[in-house]
């Protein structure tokens, strides 16, 4: 029976999500690959994967998915990976250069811009290159790692997480497990997919395991081990509760208001019946 494929993210934050199928059992029962936040929606619309973990605005552009429950990529607090990086205040910037990795952080950047610090301002995608970014916009929207390296000794930065929940009064949801719909109904798998990512995400933040993981990222970010633990443990928040579900809705609800994304009709959750998916 082939194995159901899985998109993930090659950032930090979803080290804990994946432990499982690096460390554990779960492997063998998937095929795994790894990419950038906007890909993985990409390869979930192809049909090239089945699962992926995609930015909460792909949601809207790609349809028929289900969403895993319990499990999220979010934060109550600043996120320290989702930046807006300028030489300039706030009220003087008119240009921003947008990561052409993210979807979610495009879209809040917009949000914020059209709900609060006021409209008119130019949009440019570009890589992830901060001193080219800066070369020809007043400001650059940052995320995952590149975000996390930036000197803010050097830079005005904005976290937009904290904006976010300062703003609104609710956490943010970045990114969340979902599974094509098309995948579940040709797939003859009995299994159990929110409980074995649910356990992945719950070992993975085991405080010997995310030991592990900061000495192993510290060496790749050039971040000390302390930092990464922070990190993965006061500003990532990998529940998707009720709270979470709340700014999501949000979030959606403002994007769509000002163009950044299309109208959601509804989050469909995956839900399980004595231990077996229902669709």
């Amino acid at each position: 029976m082939p194995r159901l494929k899985i998109s993930a993210i090659s950032y930090l934050n979803t080290a804990p999500l994946i432990w499982d199928f690096e460390h554990g059992d779960a492997g063998g029962d998937f095929d795994i690959s790894y990419t950038v936040p906007s890909r993985c929606a990409e390869q979930l619309r192809e049909g090239s994967a089945d699962i992926g973990i995609i930015p909460a605005a792909a949601y809207a552009t790609v349809h028929n998915l289900l969403i895993l429950p319990d499990i999220a990529i979010a934060s109550r607090q600043p996120v320290r990976s989702i930046l807006l990086v300028s030489a300039l205040p706030l009220e003087k910037i008119k240009t921003v250069a947008l990561d052409t990795s993210s979807l979610t952080s495009v879209a809040l950047t917009k949000v914020l811009f059209a709900q609060w610090w006021g409209g008119g301002r130019t949009f440019t995608s570009m890589a992830p290159d901060l001193e080219r970014m800066l070369q020809t916009q007043d400001a650059a929207l940052l995320i995952g790692d590149p975000a996390l390296k930036v000197d803010r000794s050097k830079y005005k930065t904005y976290d937009l997480a904290e904006e976010w929940i300062r703003l609104t009064g609710n956490p943010f949801v970045f990114a969340f497990w979902a599974v094509r719909r098309e995948s579940l109904e040709k797939s003859a798998s009995k299994l159990d997919l929110p409980l074995i990512f649910r356990q992945s995400r719950d070992h993975g933040l085991e405080p010997s395991n995310v030991s592990r993981i900061a000495v192993e990222w510290s060496k790749k970010l050039d971040l000390t081990e302390q930092e990464v633990r922070d990190y993965l443990t006061r500003n990532i928040y990998y529940n998707l509760d009720a709270d979470c579900m709340e700014g999501l809705r949000l979030f959606l609800d403002y994007a769509q208001q000002c163009g950044a994304l299309p109208a959601v009709p509804n989050l469909d959750l995956l839900q399980t019946v004595e231990g077996h998916p229902k669709i």
